[in-house]
């Protein structure tokens, strides 16, 4: 059972630092625009962030097989709060309060999920 959570949380993991490479080499691109479409979707940044997403893929495979999905799937919803975490802590993104509440309310519910 620890086994199976340790990967979730692994795939949680590469789910937002896919998310931060991407943002990262989005915004070095000058975000993404129809003049630097294929630059920016063939930059390593990119493909970096694809190559998580795809590990995470065969990490949430495992989970898959070893949690039930009514389990494993709510508590991937961490990803969200720990994406609003990054992108304040690391990008200085401005969240709003109703954001910070919102995820308390994926927290309790990953909570009350988790609770058996």
């Amino acid at each position: 059972m620890v086994v199976s959570y340790a990967l979730l949380l692994l795939n949680i993991g590469l789910l937002v630092l896919g998310q931060i490479v991407w943002k990262t080499g989005l915004d070095r691109a000058g975000g993404l625009t129809l003049h630097n479409l294929l630059p920016t979707l063939t930059s390593p940044l990119i493909l970096l962030g694809v190559a998580l997403y795809g590990v995470a893929t065969v990490v949430w495979l495992a989970v898959l097989s070893r949690l039930p999905l009514s389990t494993a799937y709510p508590l991937q919803s961490l990803a969200y709060v720990l994406g609003i975490l990054i992108a304040w802590g690391v990008f200085q993104e401005t969240v709003p309060l109703t954001r910070w509440i919102g995820a308390g309310i994926i927290v309790i519910g990953v909570v009350v999920v988790a609770y058996k």
